[in-house]
């Protein structure tokens, strides 16, 4: 069976993804709740029971919140690194099936290599992935204030990536519910990524094996799914680049599925 990459669900309110190959099932993130994870997991055709870990970015709730419905039970394997699984443990009662690893050290989980690399923004040591299967790379990029050229190496030569386009930047200054220490912290390096941003990351990356983009974490209200693909699209179209497929999810239900 070929790589399948689906993004269950992704915005302000929560985050989850799923990818498959021929022997591993993981989740990406858990910011869904359990029974919402379940649900869109079913839709595929598969179940929680089925995972063989989730892979975690950082500990916010909107990447978390799914964590105690889906391991009380199941005792699913959750990979993160120290400083993550250090502040999982302070807040959750639910006790975890923790299996650390170092930033910047890979690891496998059955015939899948993860990579995983430091990423800017405000939580303890967030970090992106880059997951390597038989059938080429998946890069994760959500939540990340800056796509910085270290960044953008660690997922040169993936096949699929999911990279967060939070907000435009008119929308975002428009804004009358914003105080402006907020809208201050988004916009920073350790905030979150503008569609202006997250279009030149991808033109950076759009020149080698990358076949599908997937722009996800759209805030709810400075930005909307029409703005932030025509930012890339207009971006990739100035470049000469018409061979990529722009996805966008959102909160609502999981995207079309990738097959690498």
């Amino acid at each position: 069976m070929p790589t399948r990459f689906t993004v269950l669900g992704s915005g302000s309110g929560g985050n989850a993804s799923f990818l498959e190959t021929d022997q591993t099932r993981l989740l990406i993130d858990a910011g869904l709740s359990g029974r919402q994870i379940r649900l869109r997991l079913a839709q595929m055709g598969r179940s929680p029971e089925t995972l063989d870990g989730i892979l975690l970015t950082h500990e916010h709730t909107d990447h978390t919140q799914g964590l105690k419905a889906l391991c009380a039970k199941l005792e699913i394997p959750v990979y993160c690194n120290r400083l993550t699984a250090d502040e999982l443990r302070f807040r959750m009662e639910t006790k975890l099936d923790v299996r650390q690893f170092v930033t910047g050290q890979s690891f496998e989980i059955g015939d899948v290599t993860v990579e995983n690399f430091s990423v800017p923004h405000d939580a303890q040591d967030p970090v992106g992935f880059h997951v390597r299967t038989a059938d080429g790379g998946v890069g994760v990029l959500t939540d990340l204030g800056q796509a910085t050229r270290l960044v953008l190496e660690r997922v040169r030569g993936v096949s699929a990536l999911f990279i967060e386009a939070n907000y435009d930047l008119n929308l975002l200054q428009e804004d009358t519910r914003r105080p402006w220490a907020i809208k201050q912290r988004i916009m920073s390096r350790h905030g979150h990524l503008a569609n202006s941003s997250t279009a030149e990351a991808v033109e950076n990356l759009a020149n080698g094996t990358l076949r599908n983009i997937v722009l996800g974490h759209l805030s709810r209200d400075c930005n909307t799914p029409e703005i932030a693909k025509e930012a890339v699209a207009e971006k990739l179209l100035q470049a000469g680049i018409d061979s990529l497929r722009i996805d966008v999810s959102t909160q609502a239900k999981p995207t079309e599925t990738i097959t690498l």
